[in-house]
Formats: C-alpha cells, sequence, structure tokens
C-alpha cells in the first residue's frame, strides 16, 4: 500500500556537495576556487543567513554546489527537518553533505531526505521531490529507511478515506503485514465478539462486522504489546458530531496506524522482542442497533461501564483489547490512540501527551524524545480526578459530564483496565499535520513512533 519506497542516492562519485555555511564563511578562505564562490554568493545576496540557499553554477551552467544558511540542529530557529526543504528546492540530482556535523545532524538530515520523498498519490499524482541524498558516511542506512518506510506506512493509512480503509482492508493490510514478515495473524469477527469482547462489539455493531486484530513476531527477548485504536471512522454515534468536527475522523484509526508503521521499524530491523500487536478495527456509526447513550455494558474484564456519550468510543474498544494483552504479562504494554480532543487543547497538534506510572520508563522516553525530535510531553495520571469517572449505576461511565481534564480522565479509565501500570505507557495522539512543513506534508503523520522506537532497547532492557 506504501506510496514510494524511501531511499537514498547511490554514491557515483558524481553527487553535489552542500555546505552548510555561516558569515563567518565569508572569511575562511584565500583559496581561487573558494574565493569565486564567495563572489557568486555576495552578488546574488547571500549572506548565510538561516533558511538561505544559493546553487552555485559550473563553467557549463550546471549546478557545482550548493550553500545552505546555518540552521543546524543547535541553532534555536532551525525547525525539524529543515534539509527537506533545502532537498525540495533543488533541481533533481544526486547530492551528498559537506563540512562538519554532529552524529545527530547527519542522521536527522538523512531522514529528513527520506521523509521528503513521501507523497499520497493514491487518487491525484503530484509531483515528489527529485533531489536525492547520498547516505552520510557513520549514518546506518537500513536502520533510518525502516524509519520512513514505518512512517510512510502511518501516512497512508491515516490519509485513506474509510471508503477504502474500514476495517476489513484494515484487517487485509494487516495480515499482508503478518505474512511479510512471518508472523501469526489471528481475527475475532463480528458476532464472535459479542460474549469476549462486548465492548468492542458495542461500538461497531453498527457498520461493517467490528473486528479485533491479532499478530505476534518474534520469539526471543522482552514482551512488547502495543494496543492500536482502530477506529476507521468516527462519527460520534447517536451523540453525533457536529460537520467541522467529524471531516477529519478518517484518521481516528491513527493509534492503530503508528502501531502498524512502529511493528514495521521493529520488524524490519529484527529487533530482540516478542511482539504482540492489538488493533480493536471498528466504525462508530449509527444505525438502530446503535449503542445509546444511558448503556451499560459490560467488558471483557467483567467492569461495568455506563455510556454517557457514545463519542467517547475509543477508550471502550481499547479497554476489551488491554484486558486481551494483560493475561500474557507483557514486560511493556503501549496503547496509542487518537483518543480526546482535549490533549490539543492542552498541548496542540504537535506535542502528544503520555502518561504512565513509571518515572524510569518515562525519563528514557523523554531523553529519546529530544535526541530524535519527536515531541512528546509526560501528564499526571492524578487519582484525585478519578471521581469524575464514578456512576451511579455501573463501575464508570465513559465520559465525565465536567469537561474537564479530558485527556487525563480518559488515561485514567483505561487505568483501570491495566493489570500492570507500571509497565504501561499511554499517548493521546493528533497524527495530523494541517499545514505543509519539512518533510511533513499536510495530511496524516506518524507521531511518537520515533521516539518510542529509539527508546525500546533501553526500556526493554529494564
Amino acid at each position: 500500500m506504501m506510496s514510494s519506497q524511501p531511499k537514498f542516492a547511490q554514491d557515483d562519485g558524481n553527487s553535489i556537495p552542500i555546505r552548510i555555511v555561516d558569515k563567518s564563511y565569508f572569511s575562511k578562505t584565500n583559496q581561487i576556487d573558494e574565493e569565486l564562490v564567495i563572489n557568486w554568493a555576495k552578488s546574488n545576496g547571500f549572506h548565510g543567513d538561516s533558511g538561505e540557499i544559493l546553487t552555485v553554477p559550473d563553467n557549463s551552467g550546471n549546478v557545482s554546489m550548493v550553500l545552505v544558511g546555518d540552521m543546524r540542529i543547535g541553532a534555536r530557529s532551525a525547525p525539524k527537518f529543515y534539509f527537506a526543504e533545502v532537498l525540495r528546492k533543488l533541481p533533481a540530482g544526486n547530492y551528498h553533505l559537506e563540512g562538519e556535523f554532529s552524529q545527530l545532524e547527519l542522521e536527522e538530515a538523512a531522514l529528513a531526505s527520506l521523509f521528503e520523498q513521501y507523497h499520497y498519490d493514491r487518487y491525484l499524482t503530484g509531483n515528489h521531490c527529485k533531489a536525492r541524498l547520498v547516505l552520510p558516511t557513520g549514518c546506518d542506512g537500513e536502520y533510518l529507511m525502516a524509519i520512513a518506510a514505518g512512517e510512510f506506512i502511518t501516512r497512508d493509512l491515516i490519509n485513506t478515506p474509510t471508503s477504502n480503509l474500514g476495517p476489513t482492508e484494515l484487517e487485509s493490510i494487516v495480515a499482508k503485514m503478518a505474512s511479510k514478515y512471518n508472523a501469526a495473524f489471528h481475527v475475532i469477527e463480528g458476532n464472535r465478539l459479542k460474549s469476549d469482547f462486548p465492548l468492542i462489539f458495542a461500538v461497531g455493531k453498527a457498520a461493517a462486522p467490528p473486528r479485533l486484530l491479532d499478530f505476534r513476531w518474534g520469539d526471543i527477548g522482552p514482551k512488547l504489546t502495543i494496543v492500536g485504536k482502530g477506529v476507521c471512522f468516527d462519527t460520534g454515534g447517536l451523540n453525533i458530531k457536529p460537520g467541522g468536527s467529524m471531516k477529519l475522523m478518517k484518521k481516528d484509526m491513527g493509534g492503530a496506524a503508528v502501531s502498524i508503521g512502529l511493528a514495521e521499524m521493529i520488524m524490519r530491523t529484527n529487533l530482540p522482542l516478542q511482539l504482540r500487536v492489538l488493533i480493536p478495527a471498528v466504525e462508530n456509526s449509527i444505525s438502530g442497533n446503535s449503542m445509546r447513550p444511558g448503556d451499560v455494558l459490560t467488558s471483557r474484564a467483567g467492569i461495568t461501564v455506563e455510556v454517557t456519550n457514545t463519542d467517547a468510543e475509543g477508550r471502550l474498544v481499547l479497554a476489551d483489547a488491554i484486558d486481551l494483552a494483560n493475561e500474557e504479562e507483557p514486560d511493556l504494554m503501549i496503547t496509542l490512540a487518537t483518543l480526546t480532543g482535549a490533549a490539543r487543547v492542552a498541548l496542540g497538534p504537535e506535542i502528544v501527551p503520555f502518561y504512565t506510572d513509571n518515572d524510569k520508563l518515562a525519563d528514557i522516553l523523554e531523553t529519546s524524545s529530544r535526541r530524535v525530535r519527536d515531541q512528546i510531553w509526560r501528564m499526571p495520571l492524578w487519582d484525585g480526578y478519578k471521581s469524575m469517572l464514578m456512576s451511579d449505576i455501573a463501575n464508570f461511565v465513559n465520559s465525565p459530564s465536567s469537561g474537564f481534564a479530558g485527556s487525563i480522565t480518559a488515561a485514567l479509565f483505561l487505568k483501570e483496565f491495566i493489570a500492570s501500570s507500571d509497565k504501561w505507557l499511554h499517548f493521546d495522539l493528533y497524527c495530523w499535520q494541517n499545514k505543509r512543513e519539512p518533510g511533513l506534508p499536510k495530511g496524516g503523520i506518524g507521531q511518537t513512533s520515533r521516539a518510542i522506537f529509539d527508546a525500546l532497547p533501553e526500556i526493554l532492557s529494564l
């Protein structure tokens, strides 16, 4: 399904150098060739300011060098993946970096060059970035291409409308991935969910048959279970969303998409762990048999839930999948979901709140987040707000009436189904880019997968 396969340019010895310079560059040389370049830069008004790009021609008028104003990661003004914008503005060809860079700068530039190759072209062809970067010396190309491939899969899944990616199609995609990596794959579908996974069934019964997708890969190392919210479209149910809120709801399976993309990274790099991915794949729709506000549902775990809002469905389908995951006592469970609008109110679209009771897990993850610039922010599992979830007629409500602390109370609801909260990480995702930025096209994007992937070896060695 992937739009294109991210790849680096072949190093044939003829690639064009890209040189990152600052204002001091203009006073460092007395070589004739360099003086010609400097004179060309000055005559074209290039001063080495952040974001400036200048192509330098050879005697035949072809590009012989590219000068880029200093926008290294350490510079306050440097946007994430800025190097993607450099390549986007260059003519087709193969390029290589020239100069001194930190390992982190090289890796981000290389990844940016891969990310900028993405274009979702299932329905409308467009212009791909034709400039390609040669893999910088010292970078692990296979590792970086695995990250980019996982990200491309995630973007494709989120960008595809539900008319072509409902629960049935999502099952097919996961089945193909499982086959590709010789993973075991199992599906529980439709009325078979009614007794064993009643919350998943209740949410999805009004549309295409709901299902629970379950695949396993790897037989050595610690156990990692990822549970991804796979609501392929969310109308809000009988508590129907207004049109403005519903228009992006094809992305409500962003948790599943990130789970699948992260699984691609893990399996492609052959990380030594036992991976299990659980995806409750449903559509929250409206029909005569839709779940209703006021219904009381008994979960797989035996916990009863009063449905106070049918638009708070993601936590319901996750709860049943979490209860299944508990049975194997994984060393780490990760839940990924586009769960609440409250998360966006709190932190906006670019920063993902995450929750855990384990300070060591949080510290490792935050370090990885800063290193790879995949923005997350720890939020409190504040038990004082648990009272908001209390029901007069059941164990819990699925949506508090106050409207306060919506992301926190959603996480607290999930925590009630987690067997070991100190081995649990929860992420409340957005998975959408509202405007194009370097390496990040407008539309579906992965969030948290790079931070998690970077942190996993250390986390699972605890």
